[in-house]
Parts: structure tokens; C-alpha cells; sequence
């Protein structure tokens, strides 16, 4: 989010792995986490196609130039507990109409996904990093509903975030391998 000069700021430390990463592995991890799905081989064409995109629109971005839009925007802590069950009735409300009720996302006539699902076994996995509260909180607050973004509050966002992120989604079986050198976030599902 989004991939403009990411070729000028990797390999990178990375605290979740304790270690410094290429951009393959970025690439690989979003694989595995946020698609549930498994890597590609470091130098498949596939990846080799990835990587080519990804360096054309980078083209003329000064390396290390922070790109606006990069990240998740952060919210500042709730000042109390989110609502989950507020969230739900929210959900149900505003979310429902492209998510579903049941949070399976939505497919279009190819079989892909045009919405994608927020829980179940299609969803992204606990250890990605739409599964924290934080992080799913800020994502909701500054993009969705999709085309009407900033109609949500923050404590809205919160208590969105607070029930699809309990909601039951595919393990992660690598997950003990995470935060090797410690700092691991109070909002990780593990």
C-alpha cells in the first residue's frame, strides 16, 4: 500500500522476523499471511514479474523517499475498550453490503475475489497483519466504506475492527518462528 518505491527501501530489518529481508520475502510473507496462501520460488517468473512491476512504478522515486500513502495510517489508542458487539450491529450495517454478513467477501463471474473476505477459511490468516485490532482499526477508519472513506470515527473503526478480527480465520503455522528478538504487539492473535 502502495508498492511505489519499495525497490529503494528493501532488504530492510524487519522485527517480526529479527532479521534483514529482500523484497522477495516481503512479497512471500503477504503470500502466506495476508492470501493464506503459500511463497513463490525466489526466482520463479511469477516473482521475477512481481518484482519487474514493482520497480516500474518505482521508476523515479529517489531510494529511501518515504512515499505517501506507505503504511497503515495509526490511530491513537481507544480511550475505552472497543464494543465488539457494536461492531457487529456496524458491520451488519455498513460492511455487510460488500463483505457480506457472514464476512465471506464477494466473487466476481471469474472466480476471483472482488471483495475480499474478512473471516473464515478464504480470509487472511491470524498472523497477518489485518488480523490485529490496531492495525484493522486504522485500515477500516481511513478506507472503508470503500468510495466513502472518513464517514467512520474512530471509535467506529475500533469497534468494527474489535469484532472481525475475533471472528475464526486459517492458522499460521509458522507463527512461533515471529518476534524472534522480542517486541511483539499486544494486539497479535498469538
Amino acid at each position: 500500500m502502495p508498492y511505489v518505491g519499495l525497490t529503494g527501501i528493501f532488504p530492510k530489518y524487519w522485527a517480526r522476523t529479527g532479521t534483514v529481508v529482500s523484497l522477495q520475502e516481503r512479497v512471500n510473507d503477504c503470500f502466506m499471511r495476508s492470501l493464506n496462501g503459500k511463497p513463490l520460488p525466489m526466482d520463479s517468473a511469477e516473482m521475477n514479474g512481481i518484482l519487474a512491476y514493482i520497480a516500474w512504478l518505482s521508476w523515479g522515486t529517489p531510494t529511501g523517499m518515504e512515499v505517501e500513502g506507505r503504511g497503515v495510517r495509526k490511530l491513537p489508542p481507544p480511550e475505552t475498550p472497543p464494543d465488539p458487539v457494536r461492531g457487529k450491529e456496524l458491520f451488519a450495517s455498513i460492511c455487510s453490503a460488500c463483505h457480506g454478513p457472514d464476512g465471506a467477501g464477494q466473487k466476481g463471474g471469474d472466480g476471483f475475489y472482488t471483495i475480499p473476505p474478512l473471516w473464515g477459511g478464504a480470509s487472511f490468516n491470524i498472523a497477518a497483519g489485518m488480523a490485529r485490532l490496531n492495525t484493522a482499526a486504522a485500515f477500516v477508519k481511513h478506507n472503508m466504506p470503500l468510495g466513502r472513506s472518513g464517514l467512520l470515527d474512530d471509535r467506529d473503526a475500533y469497534d468494527i475492527a474489535s469484532y472481525f478480527t475475533a471472528q475464526p480465520r486459517p492458522d499460521f503455522p509458522l507463527k512461533h518462528l515471529d518476534w524472534p528478538k522480542g517486541g511483539k504487539p499486544a494486539d497479535a492473535r498469538y
